[in-house]
């Protein structure tokens, strides 16, 4: 047999094996790939690893698996575990506010998803305005004699922040126990990270990375399963939470000061018993990340209700859960709803499920309104999400888009005049599926007449977008926009 035979031969083997290789792949994906996944999602990864399947298969194992490492599941279970148990009996409410009929299932819903109880006799009060919310929650560090929990997705030392990280300190050398959650890859990537974590070693207080990406030390996961939290909790007497990150409202990153980009959110202040839920969620990620169990915060007596009369409930959300717990609440919500629904989201991309709910009260006749940024910071998440547009216009839904060169990052929503909703969680598929999420539902005649004030002020500045616009964009953008939504779903 000569050489040209063998190699023949040889050429004629590999090619056989890759063939064979191929349709393994092939056929593993179609068995593998929809188990446990929304359709579109599945079709969404079958779809990159047919058309390119060596690649397609690497990153499906890369980034398939939506789930947290088993060690933090078990972790998430066991404390949720302990709140059932611990605030047996809390989820009682004056009701002085009648309930909608609807709302009791909802409540238990989100009891029996993320074990928190509805608890009455709270405050809230809106902060819009970035500034005055930095500055009220740096106030309340200041005020701090027993403990100050800090948890942000980005949490950066800037000019902006720097009263902020300044006040932790005085609070730590006052005998303040002082503890810190950032989220390592967010924060990675901002500006400054390594001088904001020298700042923190340098004040001495204990400060942790949440999800952290350190294969050397074995600590590694998906690499966009993020914790994507914001909250502040001052001893056992007030919260904060919403959509701001600690960081300048341009996240002083130089392609937004180039295109003077600047950041508009939404945090609330909250006193009375919801203060206790917050904190409990404060405790799960600081357990997760440090094994520590903080007895002696959890043991402390409920804070004490306000003369206000707002009912709240806690809504804990992630791949640390069996289901999407903000996803059934917003879907819950939204065919509760009996007169109006009213929709802050930055990032709008929402699954199936999501889209027919919002489609179905605007063609049943409810006015239903969505605010969004006309700018975008992310070109891919900004052009999957125009490609709902059509879809939501069609149906009757009213968009408002926030001019440029703001983006409003608030998320929050109301439905008619009974429940609002406020939080981190974007109505996303990320924030449904990747993302460690806090939502706060209240249920009183206060916070939404807040949110009207609130909801007015974005609608005196939009300007509402029609179809017959829309339908005249150019035809380059119709194609980014139907592009960036199949990649949407890769989830």
């Amino acid at each position: 047999m000569d050489l040209g035979s063998i190699d023949l031969s040889f050429t004629a083997i590999l090619a056989a094996v890759l063939i064979l290789i191929d349709v393994a792949v092939r056929v593993f994906s179609i068995i593998y790939v929809p188990r446990n996944r929304r359709p579109q999602t599945a079709m969404a990864w079958l779809l990159a690893i047919f058309f390119i399947p060596y690649v397609g298969i690497l990153l499906f194992l890369m980034f398939g698996s939506r789930k947290l490492p088993k060690g933090r599941r078990d972790k998430q279970a066991e404390i949720s575990q302990f709140i059932v148990e611990s605030t047996e009996g809390m989820d009682q409410v004056s009701r002085d506010q009648p309930w909608p009929p609807w709302l009791e299932p909802v409540v238990e819903l989100n009891r029996t998803l993320g074990a928190m109880p509805l608890v009455g006799g709270n405050s809230a009060k809106l902060f819009s305005d970035y500034k005055e919310s930095l500055d009220a929650m740096t106030a309340a560090v200041n005020g701090a004699s027993n403990y100050v929990h800090v948890e942000f997705y980005i949490l950066s030392l800037d000019s902006t922040t720097a009263p902020f990280f300044d006040a932790l300190e005085a609070a730590h050398r006052r005998g303040v126990r002082v503890r810190v959650l950032l989220d390592h890859l967010a924060s990675l990537r901002s500006p400054g990270y390594f001088t904001t974590i020298r700042r923190l070693k340098q004040m001495g207080v204990q400060w942790q990375l949440m999800l952290p990406l350190q294969p050397l030390k074995w600590k590694f996961q998906r690499l966009d399963l993020r914790n994507h939290r914001k909250l502040l909790v001052i001893d056992n007497k007030l919260a904060f939470t919403g959509s701001q990150n600690m960081v300048d409202s341009t996240y002083n990153k130089r392609v937004n000061k180039k295109r003077g980009l600047q950041w508009k959110d939404l945090m609330v202040r909250f006193e009375g018993p919801i203060v206790a839920g917050i904190n409990a969620l404060f405790i799960t990620d600081w357990y997760s990340e440090t094994n520590e169990l903080l007895v002696r915060e959890s043991a402390l007596a409920p804070p004490m209700a306000t003369e206000a009369n707002l009912d709240a409930q806690v809504v804990p959300s992630g791949p640390g859960f069996e289901g999407e717990n903000n996803l059934r609440l917003f879907n819950s919500l939204l065919y509760a709803a009996q007169e109006r629904v009213i929709i802050t989201s930055p990032y709008f991309v929402p699954d199936d499920s999501m889209l027919y709910a919002i489609t179905t009260a605007a063609q049943s006749g409810l006015d239903v309104q969505l605010f969004v940024s006309e700018v975008g910071d992310q070109a891919l998440v900004y052009h999957a999400q125009r490609s709902y547009y059509e879809t939501l216009l069609r149906a009757g839904v009213r968009i408002w888009l926030y001019p440029t060169p703001t983006v409003l990052h608030a998320k929050h929503f109301t439905i008619d005049d009974q429940i609002a909703v406020i939080g981190s969680s974007n109505m996303d598929m990320r924030s449904f599926s990747l993302n460690l999420e806090i939502s706060v539902m209240m249920h009183g005649a206060e916070i939404i007449a807040d949110m009207r004030v609130l909801e007015e002020q974005y609608r005196s500045v939009s300007r509402e977008l029609t179809l017959e616009e829309w339908m005249e964009r150019p035809r380059r953008s119709k194609v980014l926009d139907n592009i960036a939504r199949l990649t949407a779903a890769v989830q």
